[in-house]
């Protein structure tokens, strides 16, 4: 069974590396630190040397034990993390977002996306009493209008991006170029926001142009969690990320379902699909735990 203590927060951008983060982590536990390590975050995984997505931070596995006074360790992608906490956590922690009210299967793969600082995806496939986790960059795939208004968003994104992924609309961030976008097609100067400023007056509906961004984020990103289902054949949902414990109680009120569900011959597949949000407050921690037991059980 995985339990978590308090957590500890520190911030990348104010550590030289890792190792000088850790170091710090062990002051705060008075020197105590467990030998075993289970290390999640976001990049790929694999190689001689790990680097982070968002962080200019340079991991070397080989080098952990000696480092960091470690004796085992398990690196996972953040979103493989994800998959794990999905695999090992209760009913309590998700809440229904549309499809069937019922628990996740047991079996078959359940698609989880998570729109954060970037837009995370992993795959779990689950079988009797066991599992696996596929860990994805299906957040890079392109972004595909549509709607009238979508291409014309799509157009004006292509004037800053030479290339336009789903993580430029369904990130954090994502929200900031709907706006943008949707202020040019308005006519109106585009005022630089960011997205903590943009996201509060679109939840709490003091700006109308805001909120049309919002709603315009939660249809793409009912389409964009549909597509990556229908992709990796998958029998259920699961909605994760940073931002995703914020959207809990909109998406289900949003155009999230309808745009799910709208896959041409595949609607009653749709339809019959659970989409879950995790609200644990530490899916990220759960899951490298997990992921830890699996390998040292």
């Amino acid at each position: 069974m995985v339990a978590l203590d308090d957590p500890v927060t520190l911030k990348t951008g104010e550590h030289a590396s890792f190792r000088t983060a850790y170091e710090q982590f062990a002051s705060h536990c008075g020197g105590h630190v467990p030998r075993e390590l289970a290390l999640a975050f976001a990049g790929p995984v694999g190689g001689d040397e790990l680097k982070l997505t968002n962080n200019p931070w340079v991991i070397r596995p080989a080098l952990l034990s000696a480092e960091l006074g470690v004796e085992r360790h398990v690196i996972v992608n953040d979103f493989g993390a994800i998959a794990h906490a999905v695999a090992g956590l209760d009913s309590t922690a998700f809440s229904h977002v549309c499809g069937p009210d019922e628990p996740l299967p047991r079996n078959g793969v359940i698609s989880i996306v998570g729109p954060g600082t970037g837009l995370g995806v992993a795959a779990l496939l689950r079988r009797a009493d066991d599992y696996d986790v596929v860990e994805t960059e299906g957040g890079h795939i392109d972004f595909a209008p549509l709607d009238p208004l979508e291409d014309q968003i799509l157009a004006f994104l292509r004037k800053s991006f030479r290339r336009v992924s789903v993580e430029r609309v369904v990130a954090g961030s994502g929200i900031v170029n709907i706006h943008n976008a949707l202020a040019a097609i308005e006519g109106r100067a585009v005022v630089p926001r960011d997205d903590k400023a943009l996201w509060s007056a679109a939840l709490d509906g003091s700006d109308s142009l805001a909120a049309a961004a919002f709603d315009r984020y939660c249809l793409s990103l009912g389409a964009i969690a549909g597509d990556l289902a229908l992709a990796q054949g998958a029998v259920a949902v699961v909605i994760a990320g940073g931002l995703g414990l914020r959207l809990k109680d909109h998406l289900p009120r949003s155009g999230f379902a309808n745009r799910f569900i709208a896959k041409g011959r595949f609607e009653r597949r749709m339809e019959a699909m659970p989409v879950k949000l995790v609200t644990h407050p530490q899916p990220g921690l759960y899951g490298a735990a997990t992921a830890f037991a699996r390998a040292y059980p």
